[in-house]
């Protein structure tokens, strides 16, 4: 029987970076994956190829919608082929876990295929090709987490479907109905309906995106109404039902009223559960809370002390690199290193175009608090940069203390802040205050002016270009 140091089930960004740090550490590391191919569902039916296609569906939108403006013209009609886009995806999503797989060979780590289960407190059953066993001193959960469902949908796989079918339909829907108005419906609501489709969004809270800062939501709900999106919120599902190659969906809007949708595919995006199957936990002892996580302390210990977990399977956003700074986090404290995470610093991002990214509190959660702040807002309009490229929607919005002026929480919403976002992370890492912000040189013209720009507007309201 082999043993090892650590040993990690699942190999999604948690896992296969917590396996890379402790072999930097020094530790002999065994990380097992069920499926033929590593890096979770982020790399292979998530994060990765959903990226894939908004690029490619955007490219086609601005071939269709905005060349003739920059003086582009191409003779003839401009078609979808969507068996290469979906190969196109496909080709990034191999290319990538094949990536992982060379750090692993280059990290001397030691993978099985096969489904990990517990035997005990410091064994692994590997049901795979070959069946085995091996043993380790410590041992991180990192199984991830599977598109959620409503009790009374029964999912087909062909028409009524979750993500992952989302991501490799063999045709263009012409209405797709998207139960949920979170990131990952409206990410894929907005690849379908630049190829083409009609698309009915129906949420059961009063905006899209309810959990981040309520103007983030306004401004993105705007854009997908001026794309021709349906967007139905406060509506409750009542029902889903195939009739075909149709689906009907009823659900109840705020008059309580029964309202009917038929389209020909319903995507299911209603959140996603922590994913223990066949872990068998019980078997050494590990907890799991009435939510199916696993339950940990601090130090993201479980109650049995050489088991740690991280990630989706965890309590916390279910975000790639919150799974990757726990995993780095767990090697380091078995290293004996004392690691830090600031859960407020973790920024969320939503891929649609205009982007959409936030760090720190919100407005309500200030509020909730009582927390006095103040609020400096500066439109994407007022940019050179955004003027020149076509990019005008949006804001970057700085919420601040109103005593003492460190930043408490930046929203943003345009062009670029899934990359801009990182700067307002280093800000509130090191509690910058609102005119710290406004008094570091920007280059001109970018987009990271709009920082620039609201931080000059929280502090005594002095933006120079509005």
């Amino acid at each position: 029987m082999k043993s090892y140091d650590v040993a990690i089930i699942g190999s999604g960004p948690g896992g296969y970076v917590a396996a890379i740090r402790c072999a930097q550490l020094g530790m002999k590391t065994a990380l097992i994956e069920k499926y033929s191919t590593l890096g979770g569902t982020c790399l292979n039916v998530g994060c990765i190829p959903s990226k894939a296609l908004l690029s490619s569906s955007h490219h086609y939108e601005e071939a269709t919608k905005h060349f003739e403006e920059h003086g582009i013209e191409i003779p003839g009609d401009i078609k979808v082929n969507l068996e290469k886009m979906i190969g196109r995806k496909q080709a990034v999503v191999d290319q990538t876990t094949g990536g992982i797989d060379f750090l692993m060979k280059k990290n001397n780590i030691d993978v099985f295929e096969g489904l990990g289960s517990f035997k005990d407190t410091t064994h692994i059953k590997i049901d795979g090709k070959d069946a085995q066993e091996i043993e380790a001193k410590n041992i991180i959960i990192a199984t991830g987490s599977k598109p959620s469902n409503l009790p009374f949908i029964t999912l087909d796989k062909e028409r009524i479907i979750t993500s992952t079918e989302a991501l490799k339909l063999k045709e263009i829907p012409k209405h797709m109905i998207i139960i949920g108005g979170g990131v990952i419906g409206l990410e894929l609501g907005q690849v379908y309906r630049r190829l083409g489709a009609e698309v009915t969004v129906i949420e059961y809270m009063d905006r899209i995106l309810p959990t981040m800062d309520a103007g983030l939501s306004k401004e993105l709900n705007k854009v997908f109404k001026k794309a021709k999106c349906s967007m139905m919120l406060s509506h409750k599902v009542q029902s889903v039902e195939r009739k075909g190659d149709d689906v009907i969906v009823k659900a109840e809007n705020k008059k309580g009223e029964i309202v009917e949708f038929k389209g020909d595919y319903c995507l299911v995006s209603v959140g996603r559960r922590p994913y223990t199957d066949g872990l068998n936990a019980e078997a050494a002892g590990v907890k799991l809370t009435d939510r199916g996580q696993v339950e940990v302390n601090e130090h993201l210990q479980t109650n049995v002390s050489n088991i740690y977990a991280i990630g989706d399977v965890i309590k916390g956003a279910m975000l790639a690199h919150k799974a990757e700074e726990e995993g780095v986090f767990v090697a380091e404290t078995l290293a004996g290193q004392k690691p830090h995470i600031d859960y407020n610093l973790i920024p969320g991002v939503v891929y649609t175009w205009p982007e959409v990214a936030a760090v720190g509190k919100t407005e309500e959660e200030l509020k909730d608090a009582g927390v006095e702040y103040k609020v400096g807002q500066f439109p994407f309009r007022a940019l050179g940069r955004a003027r020149a490229s076509g990019d005008l929607d949006g804001f970057v919005k700085i919420l601040a203390d109103k005593k003492t002026d460190e930043v408490l929480g930046i929203h943003m919403i345009g062009a670029r802040c899934a990359d801009l976002i990182a700067e307002a992370v280093v800000a509130m890492e090191y509690r910058a205050s609102a005119e710290d912000i406004s008094r570091m040189s920007h280059a001109h013209p970018t987009f990271a002016e709009a920082v620039k720009e609201a931080a000059l507007a929280a502090t005594e309201d002095r933006a120079l270009h509005v």
